[in-house]
């Protein structure tokens, strides 16, 4: 169950959480001169991106300026506050993970396996991707239209490239091509099913880490990009074969037919209606 939380004014901040995802959590804060925090830590990493105004961070013993277009980063235990300068208003985007998930992680991609959590040396940078990123990854999430599949694939995608950026270490796409032919066989297979990225990495004997990097290098697409397309090839034929819309839409594996109707005008660039005729 997805859980969005907020107060009654668009200036409160909002939570979003979900049950199928645990190790994951969002918020989202529109106006920073609503909260102001005291020097405090959390047991999970925490990242997040200032996307409008400035405000005064303080990281452990330092203190800085922050502006619209940083992401700051604490690693579990640092200790942290992030306040409004003399009343200037200011927003930001954080996402919060468990460190279990993300050391996880960071084993998949390649550090040593006796390292509990590399922790992270810089504790905020202007980096245009990441701040693209985190804001790409935090719209997937809240999104009610996106499935878990899409939004567990996103979330690897972002902290993989969190780490490449910001952490490098010995990083090899070590695994033969065939196992990625597996999971592309498992996903086509298995298009009309709710997924999960669990599945796919059991089927393809693969780490998660590996398949989101891997598949998208070696197909052009996301595995969850790769299952709409494949979603979208499945509804051609029962449209062209009569199917109703509604019908199809379910049949394909589409949460509702609204969803159904978007990616495919997406993809083919009609309406089902038109395609069907």
């Amino acid at each position: 169950m997805t859980h969005a939380v907020a107060k009654d004014a668009d200036k409160a901040p909002r939570f979003w959480r979900d049950d199928a995802l645990p190790f994951i959590e969002a918020r989202a804060i529109a106006d920073g001169r609503e909260v102001c925090y005291a020097r405090h830590s959390h047991e999970h990493f925490s990242i997040g991106a200032i996307t409008a105004g400035c405000s005064t961070y303080i990281h452990e013993q330092s203190r800085f300026q922050v502006s619209a277009g940083t992401v700051v980063l604490m690693n579990p235990g640092d200790v942290h506050a992030c306040n409004p300068i003399d009343d200037q208003p200011w927003s930001y985007l954080m996402l919060y993970v468990e460190t279990p998930w993300l050391t996880d992680l960071q084993h998949q991609l390649g550090f040593a396996q006796d390292l509990a959590f590399r922790r992270f040396s810089t504790s905020h940078v202007r980096d245009s991707s990441l701040f693209a990123g985190l804001q790409d990854v935090y719209r997937v999430l809240v999104d009610e239209r996106q499935d878990v599949l899409c939004k567990h694939s996103a979330a690897v995608e972002f902290f993989t490239e969190v780490q490449q950026r910001l952490n490098p270490g010995e990083q090899a796409l070590r695994e033969p091509n065939f196992k990625l032919e597996r999971a592309a066989d498992y996903i086509r297979d298995n298009c009309t099913q709710l997924l999960k990225l669990e599945d796919i990495c059991e089927a393809a004997q693969l780490s998660p880490s590996y398949l989101i990097r891997a598949f998208k290098q070696h197909y052009g697409m996301t595995p969850h990009a790769f299952l709409v397309n494949r979603r979208i090839q499945f509804a051609r034929d029962r449209l062209r074969n009569g199917g109703l819309i509604a019908d199809v839409a379910l049949q394909a594996g589409f949460a509702d037919q609204a969803h159904f109707q978007r990616a495919f005008k997406q993809h083919l660039a009609a309406t089902p209606g038109q395609y069907r005729g």
